[in-house]
């Protein structure tokens, strides 16, 4: 940040979200925004490295050499268990209520900040429909479940350099799990396209994350909602 190299630590939890303090500064930080937000260098956001929250078996098949953080036999015993969010669901803890659309404080969303929106998907909804065609400020996304299942990642429907947007529409043929309506082109969880056409182009990825219906709110009120209705809400 500004020509500094920060080392950060915990430093504690606001509105039920990780805030974080670096040493360097002793600025703090939020974890869901990144944002500094008191300290020397308050009002300063943290870039946002794209990430993908994936499956072990599916990372693994695309990334077979890819090595694991191994982990430190003196912490093993404070790590959270596999099985912490089932447990978490089960124990009370006081959180914000943000009854908006029919949805429940600890719904699991995907949540994604860009072109001028933050907007957020019920991730069982995305993952029912396997393929979900929606905006994000004034692009055209399309939201993609991955062939295990569980992953999702999320692409802007528009090729190269191209002045309109793509249709896209699920399919199921080998890695194939997507074809667009240009050319009929068909393409991988990866978003490139390795038959027809477009053969070798890639869409642009975007960074989609997890959270919590209340934590994302908390943080983001001028977040939009998926209604069901995607591309015909505009």
């Amino acid at each position: 940040m500004n020509g500094l190299v920060l080392t950060f630590h915990l430093a504690g939890i606001n509105n039920q979200n990780f805030l974080m303090r670096d040493d360097e500064t002793g600025t703090y930080w939020q974890q869901i925004s990144g944002r500094a937000i008191s300290g020397p260098l308050t009002g300063q956001v943290l870039k946002l490295i794209h990430s993908d929250e994936l499956t072990f078996a599916l990372w693994k098949a695309e990334q077979p050499q890819g090595v694991v953080l191994k982990e430190i036999a003196m912490y093993v015993p404070k790590y959270a268990p596999r099985d912490w969010e089932k447990k978490i669901d089960q124990e009370y803890a006081p959180v914000l209520s943000f009854p908006e659309h029919g949805l429940q404080s600890r719904d699991i969303m995907l949540t994604a900040e860009a072109f001028g929106e933050a907007r957020a998907w019920r991730y069982e909804q995305v993952r029912q429909a396997q393929l979900l065609r929606d905006h994000l400020g004034a692009e055209s996304i399309v939201l993609v479940v991955g062939p295990d299942g569980e992953s999702v990642r999320a692409f802007r429907e528009r090729i190269g350099g191209g002045d309109q947007p793509v249709e896209f529409f699920r399919t199921a043929e080998g890695s194939a799990i997507m074809m667009d309506s240009a050319s009929g082109s068909r393409w991988n969880f990866q978003g490139c396209a390795i038959e027809g056409k477009l053969k070798g182009t890639c869409l642009e990825a975007l960074s989609v994350m997890k959270h919590f219906w209340f934590d994302w709110r908390n943080f983001h009120p001028e977040t939009t909602v998926y209604t069901g209705e995607g591309l015909k809400r505009r």
